[in-house]
């Protein structure tokens, strides 16, 4: 007479801890979504609401996994507004929102080498205006 081999014997309780870490790590990956929606939608209400401050701020990615893909500002000289969609933008996913400001230029008040800068307004869910036509500064030249 034989026994039952080991895989036998294990196999039900070996499928039910997959299922439950599997079920474990859909929940924490769901949670941290939340989380980072929070935070951005945190953020953006208080650009919106109090204009700053910009810092602390999430990070692209925090936005990007949140749901929150698009970033909205308005030129400081001709109050033009424009949607950035933020998977478009050349830098680490890992950079603060508040360390683009600098670099955000208008494109439809440009005289020759001087942009007027842009200020952040808030975040959204899907672009809700014109896109903004925005081109690293080492290209414009070209």
């Amino acid at each position: 007479m034989g026994s039952r081999s080991r895989q036998s014997a294990f196999q039900g309780r070996l499928i039910g801890a997959k299922i439950r870490a599997q079920s474990a790590r859909e929940a924490a990956a769901r949670a941290v979504r939340e989380a980072d929606r929070a935070e951005a939608e945190a953020w953006s209400i208080r650009m919106e609401g109090y204009g700053g401050p910009a810092q602390p701020s999430p990070t692209i990615g925090q936005c990007l996994n949140g749901g929150l893909g698009f970033l909205e500002v308005e030129c400081n000289r001709c109050k033009t507004r424009a949607s950035i969609p933020l998977e478009t933008i050349r830098r680490p996913r890992n950079t603060p929102l508040w360390k683009l400001e600098a670099s955000l230029k208008c494109r439809a008040c440009h005289k020759g080498r001087h942009a007027p800068p842009v200020h952040m307004i808030k975040l959204t869910a899907r672009r809700e205006i014109t896109p903004y036509l925005w081109v690293h500064p080492r290209e414009e030249d070209r």
